[in-house]
This record gives structure tokens, sequence and C-alpha cells, in this order.
């Protein structure tokens, strides 16, 4: 992968997501955060401000979360607006990485698992760092499997849980490093 044709896309939230940011600035990748209005950003770095109208562009039923992810959510405004903006997350990188925690139900815990849930039903590349297995999953033929990843395409998303461990925190490095090679301008 030529790293100077990379783009990471993600939230810049504290945890994963920061990481994520980090990362892409040691190798010299090109990154955007997508925000929104009364969003709290750690990584504050080329980002991406969603008006209104884009952010309905993201806007999904409630009843749709619930039925891919077999659990609720507030219906607040905030949590809405962080699911519309994974949206264009997803939408803009076609691989997928997260780091938090796969539940029995094949799901991934909290708002990380929406992410995970667009690249399934997108059809996109999708592998999740579990932190208590310490290990990467690969979305394939409709179960996770143990895999090593790399980021193989120009665009890709990172997000996650803010919980980060170290694990975690080494496991998004080791990606990089697995993908790009040593850090630094290409």
């Amino acid at each position: 992968m030529d790293r100077s044709k990379a783009t990471l896309y993600s939230g810049g939230l504290k945890g994963a997501e920061a990481e994520f940011g980090i990362n892409a600035e040691l190798w010299g990748i090109h990154e955007v955060n997508f925000t929104f209005l009364g969003h709290e950003m750690e990584r504050i770095k080329h980002v991406k401000f969603l008006t209104e109208e884009d952010l309905q562009k993201g806007d999904v039923s409630m009843e749709i979360v619930y039925k891919r992810m077999g659990r609720t959510y507030t219906t607040a405004e905030k949590i809405r607006k962080v699911m519309q903006s994974i949206f264009h997350m997803v939408n803009n990188g076609y691989q997928v990485f997260a780091v938090g925690w796969i539940k029995e139900d094949k799901t991934v815990k909290g708002g990380t698992g929406w992410g995970v849930e667009l690249a399934k039903f997108f059809n996109r590349p999708v592998s999740v760092f579990d932190q208590d297995k310490k290990q990467w999953f690969t979305w394939e033929n409709h179960q996770w499997v143990e895999n090593t990843p790399v980021i193989a395409h120009e665009t890709f998303a990172g997000t996650g849980t803010r919980y980060l461990t170290d694990e975690g925190r080494q496991a998004i490095r080791d990606l990089f490093q697995r993908s790009f090679g040593a850090p630094g301008k290409a």
C-alpha cells in the first residue's frame, strides 16, 4: 500500500480514534476527522465539519439500529448525530478497522458497533481488535475469523472505544507498521 495515496477517516474522539490519527500522522498518512456542532474531539487535525444537511445523509431509523444490533440506544439528538457521523466515516473509508469488544451475538459493543454493522451492511472489509481476547478478527462469511489484517485500500476508517487499553494502542500501531513499514513520510 502506497501511504502517500492513503487517507484515514475517523472522528477524532478520545481513545481509539485519536490513536488512529496519531499513527496516521506518524506514518505521513492524510487524515480526515468528521465532527459536528457540540461534538467534543480530542484530535482536531484535518477536521471536516458536518452540517445538518450532511448529517441527514447518514440518518437512520433507531429501529434499524435496534434490529441490526439487538439493542437500543437513547434517541437523544447527540447520539443520533454520532451515528450519522459514523456513517460518513464508513462511507468514505472503504476498509474499516475498529478497536473494542466483540459480543456473543457477533456485534461490537457500544457506538463502535454501529460503524462495524454499517461496514458489514455495505459489504466492506472490516476488522476488529478485541481488547479482551487481545486479537484481531475479520468478518468473513458471516462470522469473525482470527486474522492479522493490513491496510490494503487507499481509504480506510479507524474507530473504536474511548477506553483504549495498552494492547489496543499497540494493535493500532502494529497495524500501521505491518501495512506501511517504518514510521515517517514515504
